[in-house]
């Protein structure tokens, strides 16, 4: 498989683009995992609620966010390759955390719902054939290929690692 050409997905996600530079992406997304893992196992439960300023997410609520993205982003590629011509929607971040619980729960819990949610991603990407892989959709009001939304995945994931890294880790 090929990386994904700019006409493939929204200018928007070009910057999440910019952090992958593999060509091969299920060993990206399988090994994200396990980087996630590592880069949140020095987190102490007093930390996970930790924000480093008002109005950002905390580091439970990121970890949550991503779980957001990988089911959006997932539920995206199956429709897609599947052949759905509908206009799939958009997802508010913002919106969607008012009324997420990720705060009450715990980040090893989050993590493994994470780590859930991106290896059945990895079994369903696994599956497509080369015609699902390049066939070109909606959502939010944008053409986006199924391969472009692996790779959004990959690397959305890797921006807000660099975040958690930068501003709450350091």
């Amino acid at each position: 498989m090929s990386r994904p050409l700019e006409t493939e997905y929204a200018p928007y996600f070009g910057a999440y683009m910019t952090y992958v530079s593999e060509d091969e992406i299920l060993p990206v997304l399988r090994s994200q995992i396990d980087e996630l893992d590592v880069l949140l196992d020095r987190v102490s439960p007093e930390h996970e609620t930790y924000r480093y300023a008002e109005g950002k997410w905390s580091i439970r609520e990121i970890v949550g966010h991503l779980i957001d993205g990988e089911r959006v982003f997932g539920y995206r590629a199956l429709c897609i390759a599947r052949g759905d011509t509908g206009s799939l929607p958009g997802f508010d971040q913002d919106e969607y955390m008012t009324d997420a619980p990720y705060d009450r729960v715990g980040l090893e819990d989050l993590l493994s719902e994470f780590r859930l949610v991106r290896l059945s991603n990895i079994a369903m990407f696994r599956n497509f054939d080369e015609a699902a892989w390049t066939r070109i959709g909606t959502a939010n009001d944008a053409q986006v290929s199924v391969r472009a939304l692996a790779f959004i995945m990959a690397g959305h994931l890797r921006h807000h690692m660099g975040v958690l890294r930068e501003k709450y880790l350091s």
